[in-house]
């Protein structure tokens, strides 16, 4: 098969990858967003940064880090877990705070992550529904490329995928652009296959390609076991096995560069953008966008 031959040194586009991560986001937490003294030295002006949903971090410190991001000239897009909100009245409180005092105007909704929800909601199609978010420019909606149990028990993605189809006709009937934003993955593999079905299935919404930016391959291993990383975990475990490399940084160069030159090959290709999970740390995953896209190589 084709897909199983894409590596690095099979990019026949010179600065495809350059061209892929023309457009990149990334993701902080209120508490490491502390530890940067200034976004504007790392990221180009205008980025959009998700701001991590924390159980038990106070809404003021979620909707401050957004102003802050706001100030320095970044575009805020708070996570809405909706398993982890008690009410509709809750829902909206963040809501307007986000709005008023950060000038939010997206979100990323997702079902969140716990067995038992803390109120009513329990999907992100709800909250959709509640009209909490109208006036929105932009709403984003998880997926999942390499299944999620919590969703399909059986591991498949027959109801994964009939969530996602209802999402769009939604966004049909919205004026907010919707885009679905990845679980992240290592293996390029599985997440072409997963794009092309969603195409295949009618469902047309653009993806935001989750990836782990660069950390050390012991960070990684824990966080892909952590947040259910399926088939592509065995990249790290091939990796791992020589445990002399464990403690060295991994970055997603191979897996990047495969995609970039799949998009390169085939422009109607349904990844639209790249979004950087910061497990190593924002400056090394600012640092490692910043020398990719000169065209630079590691």
């Amino acid at each position: 098969m084709a897909l199983l031959n894409l590596r690095r040194d099979t990019v026949s586009a010179p600065n495809a990858l350059g061209a892929f991560l023309d457009s990149v986001s990334i993701e902080v937490m209120p508490r490491t967003a502390a530890g940067v003294e200034d976004f504007r030295t790392l990221l180009p002006a205008g980025t959009r940064v998700y701001v991590a949903h924390i159980d038990g971090t106070p809404i003021s410190d979620m909707v401050a880090c957004a102003a802050r991001l706001r100030r320095e000239g970044f575009e805020p897009m708070p996570h809405f877990p909706a398993r982890l909100i008690a009410s509709k009245a809750v829902l909206l409180d963040w809501v307007n705070r986000y709005k008023g005092e950060a000038g939010v105007n997206q979100a990323l909704l997702l079902g969140g992550g716990v067995n038992t929800p803390a109120g009513d909601y329990t999907s992100a199609m709800q909250m959709l529904e509640s009209g909490a978010f109208d006036g929105f420019a932009h709403l984003h909606v998880a997926g999942h490329p390499e299944g999620n149990r919590d969703i399909d028990a059986d591991g498949g993605d027959h109801i994964a995928m009939e969530a996602l189809a209802l999402k769009q006709d939604w966004a049909a009937r919205s004026d907010a652009k919707m885009a679905i934003v990845t679980q992240f993955c290592f293996e390029p593999e599985p997440v072409i296959a997963w794009v092309n079905k969603l195409a295949a299935l009618g469902i047309h919404l653009p993806v935001h390609i989750g990836v782990a930016g660069p950390a050390k391959l012991q960070t990684l291993v824990k966080y892909a076991i952590a947040c259910g990383v399926g088939p592509s975990l065995r990249v790290l475990q091939r990796r791992a096995r020589d445990v002399t490399k464990l403690l060295l940084p991994f970055g997603p160069g191979d897996f990047l560069h495969a995609l970039a030159a799949h998009k390169a090959a085939n422009p109607s290709f349904g990844i639209e953008s790249v979004h950087f999970f910061p497990l190593g740390g924002i400056k090394a995953s600012a640092a490692w966008v910043a020398e990719h896209r000169k065209g630079e190589t590691v």
